[in-house]
C-alpha cells in the first residue's frame, strides 16, 4: 500500500457495473498489485482480486487514481467507500469496516547487495540511536511494533519518509539511505522492471508479516456491504478462485504467491 493529501483526484479510470449503488474505489501505482501495463490497461493482483471479489457479491463500482494518504483520508471522511490492499490498524479501524483478510502481506527491510551482514541491526527499536537511516513511503504501515516506535524521537530521527519506492531506490544508490522498507513482491517487481536484479537484498531482520485486506468507510458504507463482501471472499475462497488467480500470476512470472 502515501504521499501528501490532496483534495481532488484522477478521473475514473474502471469500472464494473451491477444493479444497485455505485461504490468508489481507488488505486495507485504499485507493483505488482495496483499499475498500468503497456496498454494503458489497469491491471494487478490487487485489481484483479478486488474485481472478483465485486463481481461474485454483486456490487457496482468506479475506481480512481488518488494518493494513498489522500484515500484514507477520504474513506474516514466518506468521500470514497473502498480502499482494497489494507492493513489493519486500530486507528484505521476507529472509522473503517474490514473484510475478511484476501492475502497476505510481508515487510522486509532491502539494502545494497553485500550490506545485509554488515548492518547489525537484530530488532527493530535498535534502529534508534544507530548510525543508520531507513526509508519509508509516507502513508504506509508497517505494522504495530513500528507505529509504537515511530513515536520515539531516538527512533524517528533514523527513519527518513519518501513519496515512494522509487525515491527509496534512488537514495540508497546515492548512499543517502543504508536502506528502506518495502514488500517483496514489490519488489521484486521494481526490480525486473528497472533492470536492478543485482543491485539489493534482503536483511534478515523481522520487520513485518499480517493479512491484507478491503477498507469500507463507516461514513459511507454499512455492515450490509461488508457482509455481501465477506461472503464473496469467502465464496471464492472455497471454489478456488483466488487460487486461480495467484497461479495465473504466478505463471506469467508476474508474483510468486
Amino acid at each position: 500500500m502515501k504521499r501528501f493529501l490532496q483534495t481532488s483526484f484522477f478521473v475514473a479510470l474502471m469500472s464494473f457495473n451491477a444493479i444497485g449503488k455505485d461504490y468508489s474505489a481507488g488505486w495507485e501505482l504499485w507493483y505488482p498489485y495496483q499499475y498500468h501495463n503497456k496498454e494503458r490497461q489497469l491491471v494487478g493482483l490487487d485489481i484483479d482480486i478486488f474485481s472478483a471479489i465485486m463481481e461474485a457479491a454483486s456490487v457496482s463500482y468506479s475506481i480512481a487514481e488518488l494518493p494513498w494518504k489522500t484515500h484514507l483520508h477520504f474513506v474516514k471522511t466518506g468521500k470514497i467507500d473502498l480502499a482494497m490492499g489494507a492493513s489493519w490498524s486500530e486507528k484505521r479501524a476507529s472509522y473503517a469496516h474490514f473484510t475478511l483478510p484476501y492475502r497476505k502481506e510481508t515487510v522486509k527491510l532491502f539494502v545494497k547487495r553485500g550490506n545485509a551482514k554488515k548492518i547489525k541491526l537484530n530488532h527493530l527499536q535498535d534502529l534508534a540511536g544507530s548510525n543508520y537511516i531507513i526509508g519509508v513511503e509516507s502513508g504506509y504501515f508497517y505494522g504495530e511494533d513500528y507505529q509504537t516506535l515511530i513515536k520515539n524521537d531516538e527512533f524517528r530521527a533514523n527513519i527518513s519518509e519518501s513519496i515512494d519506492l522509487e525515491e527509496n531506490v534512488t537514495l540508497v544508490m546515492k548512499e543517502h539511505l543504508d536502506g528502506f522498507l518495502v514488500d517483496p513482491y514489490t519488489m521484486q517487481a521494481f526490480v525486473e522492471k528497472y533492470a536492478m536484479e543485482n543491485e539489493f537484498e534482503a536483511h534478515p531482520l523481522n520487520i513485518y508479516s499480517a493479512d491484507i485486506f478491503i477498507m469500507l468507510s463507516k461514513q459511507s458504507t454499512d455492515t450490509a456491504l461488508l457482509n455481501k463482501l465477506n461472503q464473496a471472499i469467502k465464496t471464492l475462497t472455497e471454489n478456488g478462485s483466488f487460487d486461480a488467480i495467484y497461479s495465473d500470476w504466478n505463471r506469467n512470472n508476474k508474483v510468486k504467491p
